[in-house]
């Protein structure tokens, strides 16, 4: 698989009003021993369950007999915020050097470990690269993000980590495939010119009517939507897991997980979704297909894709309508055994 986003821990330092995942945030006291021990136990199974190598065949680049060349593919690692203390050791590190030592004899992996920034250290940053890390991607440089308002306090923070990222030999982001041995460093955050700058219609940034993505706007079209989530050997292809070892076909996720990772293989997960019309449909991009069979025309899914703002505001995209899918068919029984039919698994 090219890529795998993989969410550790709900655990975050901020409550940003435009976050797409109401779970993240400060926990403290007996919640937070909760999550962190949650975390603590699914990982290390997760990690597990992921698949036995992480080398994809690159269909944008054949050899010279139009054989796609092999690539190694990449483990990106998130929080919340995953370099808070109460995760940084207890969890990332051990995962780190487990995802390393998994892969090291099969092609190997790219470890990337995704952070806001704010908390990270010349100390943190020396620990990360001792554990294989070969990308630290800070993706907190918006105005949402508290103290970083002003683009002067997100520049003097981008400048201060460029001078502790480089004095420790990293590099400037380049695009993948990056030759290995390298480190990297990579800034983005939610900004009118970055992939993430409409804001996905999830959790708090739909709650607080930040998102400007119209019907137009297919998330599932998308790097990090559903797009080719499966094509597991090929390019292009990429799931989302959260902290519980749910899995899903976009970081934006589905109303419901296509399987969980404490449970099965991901290999027999994805296996399992081929060939059903509602994933192939989000695996095409084309999320407003995902319900012919279902009897939802096209029509249909995006007459669904319309709702009602807490303010009256009525606003439309195609998440809503793979959310009202989701709840009106494949998620109106509460029995396990009904979903798990629909699903065809």
């Amino acid at each position: 698989m090219e890529s795998i986003y993989f969410v550790m821990s709900w655990l975050c330092h901020r409550t940003c009003e435009h976050c797409y995942e109401d779970r993240f945030h400060p926990y403290y006291g007996e919640d937070l021993k909760r999550i962190v021990e949650e975390s603590k136990a699914n990982v290390s199974r997760i990690i597990e369950n992921l698949p036995d190598s992480m080398m994809y065949l690159d269909k944008n680049d054949p050899d010279e007999a139009g054989n796609f060349r092999p690539k190694r593919g990449r483990i990106i690692v998130a929080g919340g915020e995953i370099m808070l203390q109460a995760v940084r050791e207890s969890v990332l590190y051990p995962a780190l050097t487990q995802m390393h030592e998994k892969y090291k004899d099969v092609g190997g992996v790219e470890l990337i470990v995704q952070t806001t920034g704010d908390i990270l250290t010349g100390r943190m940053i020396v620990e990360l690269l001792h554990r294989n890390v070969s990308v630290i991607s800070v993706s907190g440089l918006d105005e949402y993000h508290e103290g970083l308002e002003s683009e002067a306090a997100r520049e003097r923070l981008k400048e201060k980590l460029t001078r502790i990222f480089e004095s420790h030999g990293m590099k400037a982001w380049m695009p993948p495939p990056r030759p290995e041995g390298d480190r990297h460093y990579h800034f983005f955050g939610a900004t009118p010119d970055q992939w993430i700058g409409k804001l996905w219609p999830r959790g708090r940034a739909r709650k607080n009517e930040l998102s400007t993505a119209g019907i137009a706007d297919n998330f599932c079209s998308r790097w990090s939507g559903g797009l080719n989530f499966l094509e597991q050997r090929y390019s292009g292809s990429e799931v989302s897991i959260d902290p519980n070892g749910n899995v899903f076909p976009c970081c934006i996720k589905t109303k419901a997980p296509v399987g969980n990772l404490i449970e099965d293989k991901l290999e027999l997960i994805i296996g399992r979704l081929r060939g059903n019309p509602v994933y192939e449909a989000i695996s095409l991009g084309e999320p407003q297909r995902m319900g012919i069979e279902h009897g939802w025309s096209v029509e249909k899914f995006l007459e669904k894709s319309k709702t009602t703002l807490p303010s009256g505001r009525v606003y439309e995209n195609l998440c809503i309508g793979c959310d009202a899918f989701h709840e009106e068919v494949l998620l109106k029984s509460n029995s396990e055994s009904d979903l798990v039919m629909i699903q065809g698994i």
